[in-house]
């Protein structure tokens, strides 16, 4: 007296049938695989936006500092602490 025996599946999906109806057990996977979908649309968003923000940042070149500003840069060192 299980659930194991091929008449008693078709009983449940009968009364299944009979009280959701056919059109809203499709309306039900429709909904189903709209969300999937979205959740995969999701995924590939995040996905390029991972890609987009591990590119590496762009180096910035020092320039070779003149002696007259190289005295100027300590001063203002000197007045920021």
């Amino acid at each position: 007296m299980g659930f194991g025996s091929p008449l008693h599946w078709i009983v449940l999906v009968l009364v299944v049938v009979l009280l959701f109806g056919g059109g809203r057990i499709s309306g039900l996977m429709g909904d189903v695989a709209k969300g999937i979908k979205s959740f995969k649309k999701g995924l590939a968003d995040d996905e390029d936006e991972t890609a987009a923000s591990a590119k590496p940042a762009q180096r910035i070149e020092q320039r070779p500092v003149a002696a007259g500003e190289q005295t100027a840069t300590r001063d203002e060192q000197k007045l920021d602490s």
